[in-house]
């Protein structure tokens, strides 16, 4: 899955400037443990940013945009947009491909490896 996270001051920018150290590791924490692909302030700037996302369902990424400090100190709001990439560029094939979910794997005693649980049920 892809999310496209639209982020909107719900105060003014002045209001959000005391959170932005906060909100900056924020960001680089997503970016480095490779949920966040890539993110950006809007122009203008007076409107928040956008995030696009992968790698998570829609559940854990509301969590995750949950916990932005911009959003616990009341500065900010997401609107989430999920989508199911059909069609893509050649260059982002790689990094958008489908993936099992971390959670759906299974370790089979005897066998050399793990089988993604949809392989199982087909």
């Amino acid at each position: 899955m892809l999310h496209l996270l639209s982020l909107h001051y719900t105060a003014s920018e002045h209001d959000a400037e005391p959170y932005i150290a906060a909100h900056v590791a924020y960001l680089e924490r997503h970016h480095h443990d490779g949920t966040f692909l890539a993110s950006g302030q809007t122009v203008p700037t007076s409107i928040g940013g956008a995030i696009i996302a992968h790698g998570v369902d829609r559940p854990t990424i509301e969590q995750i945009t949950a916990q932005d400090p911009f959003v616990t100190n009341g500065v900010a709001k997401y609107s989430i947009t999920t989508i199911t990439p059909g069609r893509m560029h050649p260059a982002l094939a790689d990094v958008l491909k489908p993936t099992p979910d971390k959670h759906m794997v299974m370790t089979i005693p005897g066998n050399a490896g793990t089988l993604p649980l949809t392989d199982l049920c087909s």
